[in-house]
């Protein structure tokens, strides 16, 4: 079973074949209690996941397959999302901050996720939110110039988009969760930690824990150890009995306890035995597991992540050094290079909600197959900053190159080209820090059923694209680390016996001086797009109306003041 951010799903997979026998999805709410802020409530993501498990295990019995045939449970999420629950009521202490689920001899195996890597049109995340800014800030004063600490010991560099610092402002900031670190009562997790706890019995005995790539993301966690870092811990002021232990990717957790919402206690007793944060999954699930393999993953953002092996890359060029899966408890862990667009997807939601410049997300296809160019028009869509491999939190979007000429369509095609050249940006560093260019680009997620867009990426990184003919990869690898987990056995990861995978290939069509032209064009309106707000303009409360006027106003509404008070007053 499998479940996207912005909705839970789950899918269940042919442990031999790998072929996807069902699924269910369902929409999750997400809040906006103030500009800048995006939450969801666990609550919901559990009651999501409890309803895709039950409306799965029915279409299985609709297709005469027996749900006791499922043999393992996986679970894949968004990673960074920051959930505090009550180890004795199991209330969430607040709604989740910033952050789907699956089953598939032919042994199904259920994968769950909770992410938001996976909707095509990509939904606003909860990894946007952009409330620790002043957090961020204040802690990066304390890391001194020449012995980044932190950087080294998680390969992350200090940003509003990790768990820690989104912790770091619920202890601040939510008395509930004050109060509960005091009494003993706290754990902390990611989304994965929360639905393993709650599935595996909650209040009852539920298992704490969470797998090494999700623990990756925390900030909190050391990739060489593979431990919680007691230095960062105390550095982020986070007490380490909340935090859950740390597995790996593939071995049983728990097992599936009933509950009162699952009809006939569907699953019970089969075990948890997968975990992979959602682009490690997808990683898995395009079975890029040598060195130099590479993949990226269009949704809401994009997420391009290289297979680095044993050792841990650091770059130099913004990109972030993970944790890639650790398949097996006494299996060696691999690390990946990491690049992140914030949006991708996203933008074609905003294009559709925001400018009503199309109805459905499908349309915008049809629009920039109209044009077959943005006519000079560039998109940088950078609403809450850019991130790999510029770290620019000062940054907004802009849309320049604008004439009279311009339409729809050719934002429509521009918007498309902006995923494109975004993804290149973060290949060029990838290239530069591990210097062995790709020969070719593995790609999943939503958006790749968009041709156009498809075809664009693979023009601006001059490399042919390669995309599966089942594009549910990340579902996929989170199946695949279940069955294969020690006491499951029913998926082997052997080379020999993986599934192979019909792909659809795309080779470039424009020229090298062409591509390149374009690109560098690109880089020219990102750097306009730098150094459009600060922390004070944009945390400051609401602003009287008069600081947003122009000066001559209050010098012309001052004169005519003047001038009325004195012909009132009968003064010459």
């Amino acid at each position: 079973m499998q479940m996207p951010l912005g909705s839970s799903c789950t899918q269940v997979f042919n442990s031999k074949t790998a072929e996807l026998l069902s699924h269910h999805q369902v929409e999750i709410k997400q809040e906006f209690p103030r500009e800048g802020w995006v939450e969801q409530d666990p609550k919901e993501i559990l009651q999501s996941v409890y309803e895709c498990i039950e409306k799965t295990c029915e279409k299985l019995g609709q297709l005469n397959i027996d749900i006791s045939n499922i043999k393992a449970i996986g679970v894949s999420n968004q990673r960074e999302t920051t959930v505090v629950w009550d180890k004795f009521t199991g209330e969430p202490l607040y709604n989740a901050v910033a952050a789907p689920v699956c089953p598939g001899p032919s042994v199904p195996v259920a994968v769950i996720s909770s992410g938001s890597s996976v909707p095509a049109a990509g939904t606003s995340s909860v990894w946007l939110d952009l409330r620790t800014q002043s957090t961020v800030e204040n802690l990066s004063k304390r890391i001194p110039g020449n012995n980044n600490f932190v950087k080294s010991k998680t390969g992350l560099p200090l940003s509003t988009y990790f768990s820690a610092v989104k912790l770091r402002w619920l202890l601040d900031n939510v008395r509930k969760v004050q109060k509960a670190v005091e009494e003993n009562r706290a754990l902390f997790g990611t989304i994965d930690s929360w639905l393993i706890w709650s599935l595996t019995g909650g209040v009852n005995g539920g298992v704490h824990c969470t797998d090494v790539t999700n623990a990756s993301r925390t900030m909190l966690f050391n990739i060489h150890s593979l431990e919680w870092d007691k230095e960062l811990c105390e550095f982020f002021g986070i007490p380490m009995e909340i935090l859950p232990s740390v597995r790996s990717s593939s071995e049983i957790y728990g097992l599936m306890k009933i509950s009162h919402s699952l009809k006939a206690g569907a699953l019970e007793g089969v075990p948890i035995s997968g975990c992979l944060g959602d682009q490690s999954a997808a990683l898995v699930g395009q079975m890029c597991f040598q060195d130099g393999q590479a993949k990226n993953t269009y949704g809401t953002g994009c997420f391009l992540l290289c297979n680095t092996g044993h050792k841990c890359v650091f770059s130099e060029h913004g990109l972030l050094t993970t944790v890639a899966y650790k398949l097996g408890r006494d299996k060696p862990a691999y690390y990946a290079l990491e690049g992140s667009v914030a949006i991708a997807g996203a933008v074609i939601r905003w294009l559709r909600d925001n400018l009503g410049i199309i109805k459905t997300s499908e349309e915008i296809e049809k629009l920039a197959k109209e044009v077959g160019t943005s006519y000079g028009c560039y998109f940088v869509p950078a609403f809450s900053g850019l991130y790999a491999p510029y770290w620019e939190p000062s940054a907004r979007g802009i849309i320049c190159g604008l004439t009279q000429f311009t339409n729809k369509c050719h934002i429509a095609f521009a918007a498309l080209e902006a995923v494109c050249f975004q993804t290149r940006e973060i290949l060029d560093a990838m290239n530069r820090d591990c210097g062995i260019p790709l020969s070719h680009l593995q790609v999943d997620g939503g958006m790749t059923s968009n041709k156009i867009l498809m075809q664009l990426q693979a023009d601006i990184l001059y490399i042919p694209v390669v995309k599966p003919s089942m594009p549910e990869t990340t579902a996929l690898g989170a199946a695949m680390a279940a069955g294969a987990a020690e006491g499951v056995g029913v998926w082997s990861l052997e080379p020999e016996d993986l599934s192979a995978v019909t792909m659809e290939r795309f080779e470039p069509q424009i020229n090298a001086e062409e591509s390149e032209i374009r690109y560098s064009t690109w880089k020219k309106a990102v750097m306009k797009s730098m150094g459009w707000v600060t922390t004070q303009s944009s945390e400051s409360g609401d602003p009287s109306i008069f600081c947003s006027l122009p000066l001559g106003f209050f010098v012309v509404s001052s004169m005519v003041m003047l001038i009325g008070a004195r012909y009132i007053s009968g003064i010459p």
